[in-house]
């Protein structure tokens, strides 16, 4: 039996497409992304340095070196990078704008192919082939979404570069806080166990958001602490047992 054509196809207030969720969402990836990868590297650098010597000073300077350029890069790789798939967007967008203007046929042939792919026959298929092309811009959003798999991101490249360097630095400062108030031995031992409750709680917020089980997602987002903490305590031992080092 033929499926029945949805409908609103491609309304942005069609069930399950809501732009209010879609912006959050936005907002909440590049939290956690620049959140998680602060807390992380600026967590296994510390501990790495730690391992090597017990000189406070030296350590807290190394972190917050660490804290300023991993949220200048983050925020610089996030602004180049949401910019770049922005104007692949736009560019292919033009590409199939140009391709509908001057091959209308293979381009409705094309939209034919892909809704007989998805169970639609005779009169029903055409029905829908004509209601979508018979608008340019929605003709346009099914071929953008149903040929080439590409949907626009309606964010700032900017305003992701912004908030995820500015996560980044903050996500950085929670490594280092223990530093500032305890013997670097302490430290050590109190660092490893906030950073993680950090980053399970940050999973946890992540999970509720995304419709993951939130402790799942939070011991998800601190197992990546823990093998940075790993990595970052392995090779500081190693350093620090060098000779000449």
């Amino acid at each position: 039996m033929a499926r029945k054509p949805a409908r609103n196809w491609h309304s942005p207030h069609a069930k399950g497409h809501d732009p209010h969720d879609e912006q959050g969402g936005e907002w909440l990836r590049d939290l956690i992304l620049g959140g998680q990868d602060g807390l992380v590297n600026v967590l296994g650098l510390v501990l790495g340095v730690a391992t090597a010597t017990q000189d406070a000073r030296l350590i807290i300077i190394s972190g917050l070196a660490a804290m300023f350029a991993e949220g200048i890069s983050m925020g610089a790789v996030a602004y180049t990078s949401s910019k770049a798939a922005l104007e692949f967007y736009d560019r292919e967008k033009r590409r199939e704008m140009d391709e509908i203007e001057r091959l209308p046929e293979e381009e409705r042939e094309e939209v034919r192919r892909i809704y007989y792919a998805k169970g639609f026959r005779g009169k029903e298929l055409e029905m829908v082939v004509q209601k979508l092309t018979s608008n340019r811009e929605r003709w346009l959003g099914v071929m953008m979404e149903e040929e080439l798999k590409l949907f626009k991101d309606g964010e700032s490249p900017l305003r992701s570069g912004i908030v995820v360097g500015i996560a980044a630095l903050v996500g950085a400062v929670f490594p280092l806080i223990p530093f500032f108030l305890f013997p670097v031995q302490v430290a050590v031992e109190f660092t490893v166990p906030f950073s993680l409750v950090v980053l399970f709680v940050a999973g946890a917020i992540k999970g509720r958001f995304t419709k993951v089980v939130w402790w799942r997602s939070g011991i998800e987002l601190a197992l990546i602490g823990i093998g940075a903490a790993l990595a970052g305590y392995l090779i500081g031992s190693w350093l620090g047992a060098a000779p000449g080092i």
